[in-house]
């Protein structure tokens, strides 16, 4: 646990990486090597602030990013008289802890693998051919435009369609007569593709032309209602930005699955476990 004040004893726990650190001017200005402090005969460098930036980022957005830097140092100057007491103490020879630095070490290896070689040797090439191939023969779903009027009795829709036969302005009668949210902006219910609507009122809307409404009243849990089919469409195909970050997670998936496919070619593994060797097989497969 870092020394704290009571103050700042609150502001840190486990965050997950994020360089907000190299978004400072500041930062940008110096180099990696830079000496910032010392501490006994230990080195404090800009690159040492980087990383802790990295660990503690989540928590920097707390705090204006002009404590950013003061806050970083804070906490390596524990970092520092704390592992050297440490040291001090042997406990860095102790088994357990040098299994727990095995194991750190494992995974920061790991993590820096997968961003270098799996994650970031995915290019915008890549992902617009992936774009380009998922998307080359789209074809939306159809989209319907309607509006309706929406009233509480048959008989009051039996006289809303004579009056649109009559040749009365339907937007202005939903305004005027319609119960439904979409009333006052003339029953305008926007495009919708098929499954959206309750099964009465999208039969009913499938059976008109574009243009046309209905000439007998629909009846659905809301009530009675008349409906004009405005427009139909196909949905467009989304644009690369849309999809671009799935289309990238798609790809480092399969990136990361060719990789340990070829790994475990070369190294095979044993479990010597026979119960763990079970659950392994049954368990989903993690990345």
């Amino acid at each position: 646990m870092f020394r704290f004040s009571v103050r700042r004893q609150a502001r840190f726990l486990a965050v997950p990486a994020l360089a907000l650190m190299l978004g400072s001017s500041a930062v940008l200005a110096a180099e990696p090597g830079d000496v910032v402090a010392k501490v006994g005969n230990s080195e404090i460098t800009e690159a040492d602030l980087a990383f802790a930036a990295q660990d503690l980022g989540a928590e920097l957005k707390r705090f204006p990013p002009a404590q950013w830097r003061a806050i970083l140092l804070d906490v390596l100057v524990d970092m520092e008289l704390l592992a050297e007491a440490a040291k001090n103490a042997d406990i860095d020879k102790d088994p357990d802890f040098k299994k727990q630095v095995d194991f750190l070490t494992l995974r920061a290896l790991r993590n820096a693998y997968l961003a270098q070689k799996i994650d970031g040797a995915i290019t915008e090439e890549e992902v617009k051919a992936a774009y380009d191939k998922e998307f080359a023969d789209f074809e939306g779903p159809e989209e319907m435009k309607a509006r309706h009027i929406l009233v509480k009795e048959k008989a009051e829709a039996e006289a809303i369609i004579k009056d649109l036969e009559g040749g009365a302005d339907f937007a202005e009668l939903a305004k005027e007569k319609s119960t439904g949210p979409s009333g006052p902006n003339g029953g305008d219910l926007g495009y919708f593709s098929k499954g959206q609507m309750v099964p009465p009122f999208e039969e009913a809307l499938l059976k008109l032309e574009k243009g046309t409404f209905t000439k007998e009243p629909v009846e659905t849990q809301f009530g009675w209602h008349v409906i004009l089919l405005e427009d139909k469409r196909r949905q467009e195909k989304p644009t690369f930005e849309d999809v671009s970050a799935n289309l990238r997670q798609n790809l480092v998936r399969d990136r990361y699955a060719e990789t340990m496919e070829v790994l475990k070619a070369e190294h095979p593994v044993e479990i010597l476990d026979e119960n763990l060797a079970k659950a392994s097989a049954e368990a989903p497969a993690a990345q």
